[in-house]
């Protein structure tokens, strides 16, 4: 079983270099590697968008979240996953216009707001993407040790160094070629491993019922999710990458749509494995990991698809993560070489291994970073209103931050007390710090804009 395992998972590390090797352009440059400008058209964009935005995540989060809190949460999780899309889809052609040789999240800012503002945002997406690109390569280490017997380790670390030899090789375009592949790869292996799984499903008791918790809370869930996770990608630098990838500001706008539909789907189709599994009375587990409760006892056939599935989510998201990182640290620091660039992508890789090497849960980690990247989304994204000033931008962004601690500040009676709110104890995600940093980056900036939006326009 072991040996066929790694078998296995080295034939899908293979063919992923494989095909991404043979994407590299031979006379491309550094912006052809951090690009691919004007080079995609909407079936690629869409299986791109799709491929980059799941993960190993998928098979953790939403068939928990479905189980345990419901299908209003479960649609919540969906649309949260997809609406960043929906955002490129509509909002991206304006970006294209007013900066048509662009190539990162950081140079949108600088454009709008100036260098300060710049490096701020660069930092919350690097940031971002590391907490991403770690919790990836953990799943895919905790995952192999659930599914197989081989050691998780091994996992990490090929799938680490396969990513790593055709995106530092090949920049974007290679993972824009091996994203087509992986994302038809995990909906055929999703549809059989799901039709499969349900099949073995135990009869459902006379009493079944569909889990949920009170309206009230489902919907906060699912508007804390819808938030965080739309906020987060927002600042993924792999996504602004494809918004100039795309041919024209059509490709982009029918290709983030079919990414956004097609992630809707995904999410809930995985989030009702974890519904099925606890109407089915099956043990989910503790801590609950109800998609591999239903792998529980399954025959190697069928664990080694699931496996193939979980190495394709996380080398799909972990080379864009890895292509996005380089891109942006390239695009901060004028004058780099292409030969920089691939060296900047293996670097940042060493501390990423060993931090998940060492198994540690990141998703409190994770949720700060989502918190911050909610402070600063809008103010970032009004970049595009005419009034729109640098001052507006920044206040919005420290207002942001205020309105995250603010709301556990006022329960708690002290500033430690809203720190501490915000910094997600137990990991539990809650509405208060995410709504705060919206409410407040947004009406501070507008305010600002309004007072002095003229001298701008002047």
């Amino acid at each position: 079983m072991i040996y066929t395992t790694a078998a296995a998972l080295a034939a899908a590390l293979l063919l992923f270099t494989w095909l991404g090797l043979r994407a590299r352009l031979a006379d491309g440059g550094l912006d052809d590697y951090v690009t691919a400008r004007n080079s995609q058209g909407a079936r690629a964009l869409g299986l791109s968008f799709l491929a980059s935005g799941m993960g190993g995540w998928i098979l953790f989060a939403p068939p928990e979240v479905g189980a345990l809190v419901g299908p209003v949460a479960l649609a919540g999780y969906a649309i949260g996953a997809a609406l960043p899309f929906v955002v490129f889809a509509f909002c991206g052609p304006a970006i294209r216009r007013y900066l048509p040789e662009g190539r990162s999240i950081g140079e949108f800012a600088q454009a709008c707001y100036g260098r300060g503002v710049r490096h701020w945002v660069a930092l919350i997406s690097v940031l971002y993407m590391l907490c991403f690109l770690t919790a990836e390569l953990t799943a895919i280490g905790a995952i192999t040790s659930l599914l197989s017997g081989l050691d998780g380790s091994i996992a990490v670390v090929g799938v680490a160094i396969a990513t790593l030899i055709y995106t530092a090789w090949g920049g974007l375009r290679a993972s824009l070629v091996t994203d087509r592949w992986q994302a038809l790869l995990l909906i055929l292996l999703l549809a059989v491993v799901g039709f499969v799984t349900l099949q073995r499903l135990p009869a459902m008791p006379v009493a079944a019922s569909i889990p949920s918790i009170p309206v009230g809370s489902a919907l906060s869930v699912a508007l804390t999710l819808v938030i965080a996770v739309t906020a987060a990608n927002l600042f993924h630098q792999g996504y602004w990458q494809r918004l100039w990838a795309a041919k024209d500001a059509s490709a982009l706008g029918r290709g983030a749509l079919l990414g956004g539909a097609t992630t809707v789907v995904v999410v809930a189709v995985v989030g009702g494995l974890g519904i099925a599994a606890a109407m089915s009375g099956t043990d989910l587990g503790n801590p609950p990991i109800p998609f591999f409760a239903l792998l529980r006892g399954a025959p190697a056939w069928l664990t080694i698809p699931a496996l193939v599935l979980a190495l394709t989510l996380v080398a799909s998201s972990v080379d864009t993560l890895q292509n996005a990182i380089a891109s942006l640290a390239v695009t901060e620091k004028k004058g780099l070489s292409l030969t920089s660039a691939r060296w900047i992508t293996v670097i940042l890789m060493v501390p990423v291994i060993a931090i998940a090497l060492q198994g540690i849960s990141v998703l409190r980690l994770f949720l700060i970073a989502d918190l911050l990247c909610a402070t600063a989304v809008l103010p970032v994204l009004m970049g595009l209103w005419s009034r729109m000033t640098t001052l507006a931008a920044v206040g919005g962004a420290i207002a942001g931050l205020i309105g995250a601690v603010l709301p556990g500040w006022l329960s708690g009676g002290s500033l430690m007390a809203g720190l501490e709110a915000a910094s997600f104890p137990g990991s539990i995600p809650t509405l208060g710090p995410f709504a705060g940093a919206l409410v407040a980056s947004a009406l501070v900036s507008v305010l600002l804009a309004l007072v002095t939006g003229k001298s701008k326009q002047g």
